[in-house]
């Protein structure tokens, strides 16, 4: 069997046996997901997935970096160059070179999240090895052929009570409009995600800015009026059940500018003459402005900041964005969102979530920083840091300063559809573990371990989001 019903539980038997009590307990509570990047047309439409390649390999930023690390070009993945035609690829091939290769991920979590999909969706129970490559494939293939394995069928099938879908401030989300004229009961939202019209240094910035304007029928190239305008664009999608918005920026960097010195520095960035200074100091005062519409419009403002994106540059004027090359950095949080605390972090009504890819900020920073103000909540675990190692080191070193309700539960943050249902049984299977300690040190009931585990799971997600 590919899945031991023990994985990621302490070898302690003592501790082992609270923490399958208390994963007992939550393992099939409903999911909610609130912040990801799967694809609403997916939902919209229905179709059945087009082969195994198609849905494991290709949208899979985990796979097809560690491919790329090994010499695999991304062509022979069939993705294809920017501005060219669309590549021609074989997804058996594909297929085949994935399980060539499937040993580069041994002790990741991708093969965690891959080989629980492989078992608990297809009912695939062999390793993945090129000799069975094929065999496996097929199994998949003609599997996703029938009704059941649609977007729809599965996400009933996973247990899904509500999922979040991100789209830029230009999206017209027809696909979430189709989703709901279609009558099925799926709870799919979009959130707001306005990088495309907030960086200047974002590719087609201008031309992005008059599209804003077009859309909003606002003077965008006034300060005034393209405050406006985000203002319209976040009513959009909050028809469109938007609870979030959400601001990738490169740095937590916030700032609190008057009026004045907003129009001038804004006339700077619509003119094209914003230094690399300007650019983070405006993205710094767009995250204020945003936390302080949030105020209005109740939508709750995440931070993900400390990705140093596209490092890769020959890849980036090849590819374009998301290719895998996004490397963590050092990321100061006690002085960059000051300015923003300052203005908006004493106010129990609004929720700003602050994530990181920075973890030595865990404990000195961002643990301290929500374990005080009210409006600040931490984010779990992301992207780099959602290791089963890198979620229990989250709770130990948060904890002790944030307890567990300063924080908001889980959330999967995945493009790859199928890894949901594993991504979330990690981490519930980390967090019991990390519960089952406190147990068995008597710092903890166990009636109240199995509450907070409930909560972890469920609860703390479900309301910081508003879903």
């Amino acid at each position: 069997m590919l899945l031991h019903d023990d994985r990621l539980f302490p070898a302690d038997p003592v501790t082992r046996g609270i923490a399958r009590r208390l994963y007992a307990g939550i393992r099939d509570l409903p999911i909610i997901s609130p912040h990801g990047h799967t694809d609403p047309r997916w939902f919209a439409e229905d179709k059945a997935f087009p082969d195994p390649a198609t849905l494991f390999v290709k949208p899979d930023h985990y796979i097809f970096r560690m491919l790329y690390s090994q010499g695999v070009r991304l062509e022979q993945l069939g993705i294809t160059r920017k501005g060219g035609k669309p590549a021609k690829s074989d997804p058996r091939a594909i297929w085949k070179l994935f399980a060539s290769h499937w040993h580069l991920f041994r002790g990741t979590p991708t093969r965690l999240w891959f080989e629980h999909a492989a078992s608990s969706i297809f009912g695939v129970n062999e390793r993945l090895t090129p000799a069975n490559a094929d065999a496996i494939y097929d199994v998949i293939a003609g599997k996703l052929e029938q009704p059941e394995f649609r977007p729809r069928a599965l996400f009933e099938r996973f247990n899904i009570e509500a999922i979040s879908t991100t789209e830029g401030a230009l999206d017209d989300l027809k696909w979430h409009d189709m989703i709901r004229a279609s009558g099925w009961g799926g709870k799919v939202v979009t959130a707001y995600r306005p990088d495309s019209v907030v960086d200047p240094e974002f590719e087609g910035f201008a031309e992005n800015l008059a599209s804003l304007g077009e859309l909003t029928g606002e003077d965008v190239f006034a300060w005034t009026g393209y405050l406006e305008a985000h203002r319209k664009r976040r009513a959009y999608f909050k028809e469109r059940g938007a609870t979030s918005s959400d601001h990738g920026h490169a740095t937590a960097r916030t700032a609190n500018l008057s009026q004045a010195e907003a129009e001038k520095l804004f006339a700077k960035v619509v003119k094209g003459k914003a230094s690399a200074e300007d650019a983070d100091l405006f993205r710094g005062q767009m995250l204020t402005e945003m936390a302080k519409m949030s105020l209005d419009d109740g939508l709750v403002l995440q931070i993900h900041p400390g990705s140093f994106r596209n490092h890769n540059a020959s890849l980036f004027e090849a590819f374009g964005r998301d290719m895998g090359a996004d490397i963590p950095r050092q990321t100061d949080y006690v002085t960059a969102l000051k300015p923003l605390l300052d203005a908006v972090g004493n106010e129990p009504n609004l929720t700003v979530i602050a994530f990181t890819l920075d973890e030595t900020s865990y404990s000195r920073e961002l643990a301290p920083l929500a374990g005080h103000y009210p409006a600040l909540k931490l984010g779990p675990g992301w992207w780099f840091l959602d290791a089963p190692e890198a979620m229990l080191r989250f709770r130990e070193l948060t904890t002790e300063t944030a307890g567990f309700y300063n924080t908001v539960g889980f959330n999967d943050d995945t493009r790859a559809y199928l890894s949901i249902p594993a991504r979330h049984d990690v981490a519930r299977r980390c967090d019991c573990t990390y519960l089952a300690k406190l147990v068995a040190e008597h710092r903890l009931d166990e009636d109240e371990a199995a509450e907070i585990a409930h909560d972890l799971a469920y609860r703390l997600a479900k309301e910081a989001y508003k879903l």
